[in-house]
């Protein structure tokens, strides 16, 4: 939303204001303004896109004099409100728009439909007397919100408050809404205080310039609720919403409290990975009823299913946090410039894991990445530091390093906390997939990775071979689901949501370790060409084999792909054409 042409874009942004597309304001208000005679708000309404199209929407069904009985708006900014009232103006017609601070208005169930477009603030800029009214806001209607939730969070329900008994509400989200941990309470609320709950999905950005995607939520039957499912419809972008038919949309029942990633799967994927990390075999392919692929069927792993969460294999953690990589980790040609003794530095996978793509990663190939010019070296004095390392340590003073955060809050403020080698490294911030990769070096690691720490009865055979079985293609498939896509098309998985992530169990892989030990070569050769879905095709042949049928196998293939096709789209500049 443009609040007042004569901010600038950086200003706007700070503040999450976007503007919304034409498309995306018509579609919502045409759906949630059904009568001549409905009442319309549009909460933090900036340039009025969605007051504009209720009045378009209003006059199209009957509406005649003035409208400012029936439009109301509320804006923060009194520039914007004045810039709303001018294009309401300009269209003959008007609203009645308030200035102040929506989240303090004490809600009015009255209004018919509750359009617009909330600010979207992340929670790291959204502080102090913000976050306080919108905490209380969101407390109204008992929705606890935790310290990390947007601000888009708290509007949503706030709005939804507003809106009369049997009424609408068309709001445009951040997609998060569908997978962030802070956003369940939301998404109860919303199943329980709307008899219907229809989410429109984007393939592309509908925003240029912005990194965020985004979906239309659109609840009925304010007070008809519980509602026991989602309509799901999916389009390519704004301008196909013009050709929707209701033949497009479809069901799925959303499990309470857990996230909404399955929503964005198509249903044969979610149907085949839903069996499978259940335990049952798809030797036939789909049809016997609907398999509900969206339960939590991993918080309870049976020890014979052939998948079980990551943390039956062992626990992953963050990696060792330095508060300044670049003072602290250093190649080994830095280290010899400055004659730091080897006893005072510790071997490091490098920051970063472009370098963890393979299965292993081993002595000889830190080497190569040390000789490369890599930081393969954590400057870590175990005692006293020797007159060399003294001087480095001046020298972190004077850059001004032992006033970082991390730094400033430790004694000594250079011993950087220890964590030992894990057994297997997990890359966590991934263009393609989230990786595991066998820690041979016996290297510590940063938090630019996780660590991996197998359960000492899986020791043996998850090191020897749970990186290669996790290449298959129902573990990435989980990947896409239990992580999450973030602008520029990143899959980013944190460590409880890797404890999730579906991995064959130590069963299966004991019982094909035969089979993945003679296809490693193959596959070795494979990631090293960067023949990643090949590689992946390989291990599915030994792993899977007479576990899972052809179509339910392609079925998972096409929904991973689908799921990295959406992230990659939302890394590209959207085309604009005339």
């Amino acid at each position: 939303m443009i609040k007042g042409q004569a901010e600038t874009a950086a200003q706007r942004k700070a503040r999450g204001a976007f503007y919304t597309p034409p498309a995306l304001a018509r579609y919502v208000t045409d759906w949630a303004v059904r009568a001549a005679g409905d009442t319309v708000l549009e909460p933090s309404c900036g340039e009025a896109a969605f007051l504009l199209q209720a009045a378009r929407r209003l006059r199209q069904l009957g509406a005649t004099g003035g409208l400012s009985d029936q439009l109301h708006g509320a804006e923060l900014h009194g520039a914007s409100a004045e810039a709303a009232r001018a294009a309401l103006r300009a269209a003959g017609e008007a609203a009645r728009i308030e200035v102040g601070d929506f989240l303090a208005l004490e809600p009015s169930a009255t209004y018919a439909a509750v359009v617009g477009n909330p600010p979207y603030v992340r929670y790291q800029a959204f502080t102090g007397d913000s976050r306080a009214a919108a905490r209380r806001a969101a407390l109204r209607a008992g929705v606890r919100l935790s310290a990390l939730a947007s601000s888009w969070a708290s509007f949503t329900v706030h709005a939804a408050l507003h809106v009369r008994p049997g009424g609408r509400l068309g709001l445009v989200l951040p997609a998060e809404m569908l997978s962030v941990n802070y956003a369940a309470p939301i998404r109860d609320f919303l199943m329980a205080g709307f008899g219907r709950v229809r989410l429109v999905l984007f393939t592309e950005r509908v925003f240029p310039g912005v990194m965020q995607d985004v979906v239309l939520l659109l609840a009925e039957g304010r007070g008809e609720g519980p509602s026991g499912h989602c309509e799901l419809l999916q389009v390519r972008n704004a301008e196909a919403l013009a050709d929707v038919v209701e033949r497009d949309v479809r069901r799925w029942r959303p499990p309470p409290g857990e996230r909404w990633s399955h929503a964005l799967v198509d249903p044969a994927a979610a149907e085949a990975y839903g069996r499978f990390v259940r335990g049952r075999a798809l030797t036939a392919s789909r049809g016997g009823g609907s398999a509900d692929p969206d339960s939590d069927a991993l918080s309870r792993p049976d020890p014979a299913a052939p998948f079980v969460p990551l943390e039956v294999w062992g626990a992953t953690t963050l990696g060792m946090v330095t508060g300044a990589n670049a003072y602290f980790a250093l190649s080994g040609a830095q280290a010899r410039h400055r004659r730091i003794p080897v006893g005072e530095l510790l071997r490091i996978s490098p920051p970063g894991s472009r370098h963890l793509r393979g299965l292993t990663l081993t002595g000889s190939r830190l080497d190569e990445l040390d000789a490369a010019g890599q930081r393969t070296w954590l400057f870590r004095p175990p005692g006293d530091p020797s007159s060399a390392a003294r001087a480095y340590l001046r020298e972190g003073v004077a850059r001004g390093v032992d006033q970082a955060y991390k730094c400033r809050v430790r004694t000594p403020w250079w011993r950087v906390p220890l964590l030992r080698p894990a057994d297997l490294l997990l890359t966590y911030m991934n263009a393609d997939t989230a990786r595991l990769c066998t820690n041979l070096a016996g290297a510590h690691h940063l938090n630019s990775v996780h660590g991996v720490y197998l359960a000492a009865e899986h020791r043996r055979l998850g090191r020897d071979l749970l990186a290669l079985a996790s290449l298959n293609s129902v573990t990435l498939l989980g990947a896409e689901l239990v992580g999450r896509a973030y602008g520029g098309g990143v899959l980013k998985l944190e460590p409880r949501e890797a404890d999730r992530w579906p991995m064959p169990s130590p069963t299966l892989v004991a019982r094909r370790a035969g089979a993945l030990r003679a296809v490693r070569p193959a596959v070795i050769d494979l990631l090293a060409g960067g023949r990643l879905w090949e590689a992946s095709e390989a291990v599915d042949a030994v792993l899977l084999d007479g576990l899972v049928g052809d179509d339910a196998l392609a079925a998972m293939r096409a929904g991973r792909a689908g799921l990295h096709a959406r992230r990659s789209a939302r890394s590209r500049p959207r085309r604009v054409t005339s």
